[in-house]
C-alpha cells in the first residue's frame, strides 16, 4: 500500500481525536461478541426458571472487559512486532496513529484483566470455584491469542479459537453460574453463536489477507485466498442457520426463534460486500455487516428465548 499522509487517514476512517480515540481502542464493534453469548447463556438459564441479575451483570462486564483486553492486546503486540502503521485499516489506532504510549496501552490491558478478575472471585464465591480455572484458561487465550511466541490470530486456529471460548465457553459458563448445571442441548445450541462469532475474525481476516501473508501469518483467508474465503464464509453462514432451523425442528429451540432469520440479510450482504473488493478500506462495510449479523442473530436468540418464558410457543 502507498504511504498515506496520518491526518489523511485519520480522515479517511473518519477518525476523531480526544474520547474517540480511547473508544477506538476498545474496538466496540467486536464488543458485540462478549455480550451476546452471556445474553444466550442467561436467557438459556432463564427458561430453566433461574436468573440471578448480579451474577448476570458481573458476568457481562467480566466478559466485555476480557473482549477489550485482548483486543489491546492485540494492537500492542502487532505494533511490536511492526505489522501495524499508520495505514493499517481496523485497528483501534491508538499506537500508530494517536500516538497512545505502547506501555499505557498494555497497562490498560492488564487493568481490565485485573478488574475481570475481581468480578471472576464474586461469580465463583456466588456458584463454584471451578469457573475460575476456565476463566484464567480463558484469560490466558486472551493473551496468546496475539501475545507468546506463536500467536494464535496468526496460524488458521485463530477463527476456531475465538468461536470456541468467545461463544461456546462463555455461553456455558453463563448458563452454569446461573443453574449449577450444564448439559449437551446448551452447548448445541452455542454452536450458531460461536461460528458468527468467528466470522467476525474470518471477515477481519479476508480484509487483511494480503498484509498478513506478507508478514508470514498462516490464516485460512490466506490458505483459501480471497474468493476461498469468501466461499468458506457464506457457507459457515449457511451451516450457522440450517444448524438453527434444525434445532427449532426438533424443538431444542422455541418456535419463537425463527425471529434470528432476521439477521440474514445482514450475512447476505457481508458475503456480497466481500466480492469484487480488493482493497481493506473497501472491505470495511463487509467486516461491519458480518459483525452485525452476529449482533442481530444473538441478540434476536436470546429474545426469542425470553418471549417463549412468558409465552411457550412449540411445534
Amino acid at each position: 500500500m502507498s504511504s498515506i499522509p496520518k491526518q489523511n487517514m485519520k480522515a479517511s476512517l473518519n477518525e476523531r481525536d480526544g474520547f474517540q480515540v480511547w473508544w477506538r481502542l476498545l474496538r466496540p464493534h467486536t464488543l458485540t461478541a462478549a455480550f451476546v453469548p452471556v445474553f444466550i447463556g442467561s436467557m438459556l438459564a432463564a427458561l430453566e426458571g433461574s436468573i440471578h441479575l448480579g451474577l448476570f451483570t458481573a458476568m457481562l462486564i467480566a466478559s466485555i472487559l476480557i473482549q477489550a483486553a485482548t483486543n489491546m492486546f492485540n494492537e500492542y503486540f502487532d505494533y511490536v512486532r511492526g505489522l501495524d502503521n499508520e495505514n493499517s485499516v481496523g485497528i483501534g489506532g491508538a499506537i500508530v496513529r494517536d500516538g497512545i504510549s505502547p506501555k499505557v496501552v498494555k497497562s490498560l490491558a492488564y487493568s481490565f484483566l485485573g478488574v475481570a478478575t475481581l468480578l471472576g472471585f464474586y461469580i465463583c464465591s456466588s456458584s463454584s470455584w471451578w469457573i475460575a480455572v476456565i476463566g484464567l484458561i480463558s484469560m490466558l487465550f486472551g493473551y496468546l491469542y496475539t501475545g507468546g511466541p506463536s500467536p494464535i490470530a496468526y496460524t488458521p486456529f485463530g477463527e476456531l479459537t475465538a468461536g470456541l471460548f468467545m461463544g461456546t465457553v462463555i455461553i456455558g459458563i453463563s448458563y452454569y453460574i446461573q443453574t449449577l448445571s450444564i448439559s449437551w442441548d446448551v452447548i448445541i445450541i452455542s454452536i450458531p453463536a460461536a461460528i458468527f462469532i468467528g466470522a467476525i475474525l474470518l471477515s477481519n481476516n479476508i480484509r487483511d489477507r494480503v498484509g498478513d501473508a506478507e508478514n508470514g501469518r498462516k490464516t485460512l483467508a490466506i490458505l483459501f485466498g480471497h474468493q476461498g474465503s469468501i466461499r468458506f464464509l457464506m457457507t459457515v453462514f449457511i451451516l450457522a442457520y440450517s444448524l438453527t432451523l434444525i434445532m427449532i425442528l426438533v424443538g431444542m429451540l422455541p418456535l419463537w426463534s425463527i425471529i434470528t432469520f432476521l439477521s440474514l440479510m445482514k450475512a447476505i450482504k457481508a458475503v456480497r460486500g466481500f466480492v469484487g473488493e480488493k482493497q481493506p478500506l473497501e472491505m470495511m462495510p463487509a467486516m461491519k455487516a458480518t459483525a452485525q449479523t452476529n449482533t442481530v442473530y444473538g441478540i434476536l436468540l436470546g429474545l426469542s428465548l425470553l418471549i417463549h418464558l412468558y409465552i411457550p410457543l412449540t411445534l
